[in-house]
């Protein structure tokens, strides 16, 4: 392996984080060319938590490189930096990370892509879950505001309203505070319901299989010193008939009459 290559992390880390950029470089050109205050505060916060990830994305990266000067000047871990700024003309920058993926996909290969998030199912498992969860909360909170805020009586009808609603439904507390009023909003509200239970529920399996399960690295030890004591076992009967076998030699020297 390269050091260009070890510059990458995990094949379903590399992608997780590119899909998040291109999500919110689109937010970024949607923020410009759809002017729509309920639009804009919503996409506002989404930015807002992916300047969070890319942020400890950056720093997971700096902290892990084989040469933290490498990374930062080399591999646009400048960019990285700046991406996530809160700041727009900075997000462009966003793109760089893309950079890496489509390097990802030239240098591995999408065969061995595929057969590598297989193989690791849970940790792909894991991405998919966060992504659902950011792709949940950004359409569903837009969605829900679309259908609910003109409708009469309507209790969601402000960006925040539909963020707060999502957020308490998608993690399956339902205040009861806010709630869809017309058919379309029950119908969003349902499905976000059902993805908020698989999603958490998935979840929590992963946590309960990653806390409980035994490691793979406590399992060698154990293995390593049962082999060894089956060899030693093995070494001293083998010894033990062979002495015996001596041992039989000389009593038929000894039993043999002399001239």
């Amino acid at each position: 392996m390269t050091k260009e290559r070890s510059e990458l992390k995990s094949i379903g880390y590399e992608i997780f984080i590119g899909i998040l950029s291109i999500l919110s470089i689109v937010n970024l050109v949607l923020l410009y060319l759809v002017q729509d205050e309920s639009l804009d505060t919503v996409l506002t916060v989404m930015n807002a938590i992916f300047s969070v990830i890319f942020l400890a994305d950056f720093l997971y990266r700096i902290l892990t490189a084989p040469s933290a000067g490498a990374y930062f000047f080399k591999h646009f871990g400048w960019a990285d930096l700046l991406a996530s700024v809160p700041v727009a003309q900075f997000k462009i920058l966003r793109v760089f990370r893309l950079v890496r993926v489509y390097r990802l996909f030239r240098e591995v290969g999408s065969g061995t892509i595929g057969r590598a998030l297989i193989k690791d199912r849970a940790g792909s498992s894991l991405y998919v879950l966060l992504l659902m969860g950011i792709l949940v909360l950004e359409f569903g909170s837009l969605s829900i505001l679309r259908v609910e805020q003109n409708a009469p009586e309507a209790n969601i009808t402000t960006a925040s309203d539909a963020i707060w609603y999502t957020i308490v439904t998608i993690s399956t507390v339902g205040y009861g505070d806010q709630y869809p009023v017309t058919d379309a909003g029950r119908t969003i509200g349902a499905g976000i319901i059902v993805l908020g239970v698989g999603i958490f529920g998935t979840f929590t399996g992963y946590l309960a299989n990653f806390f409980l399960s035994p490691k793979k690295k406590e399992q060698a030890p154990m293995a390593s010193a049962a082999d060894s004591r089956t060899a030693t076992v093995d070494g001293l009967r083998l010894r033990l008939e062979a002495s015996e076998a001596k041992l039989t030699e000389i009593r038929k020297l000894l039993a043999e009459p002399t001239q």
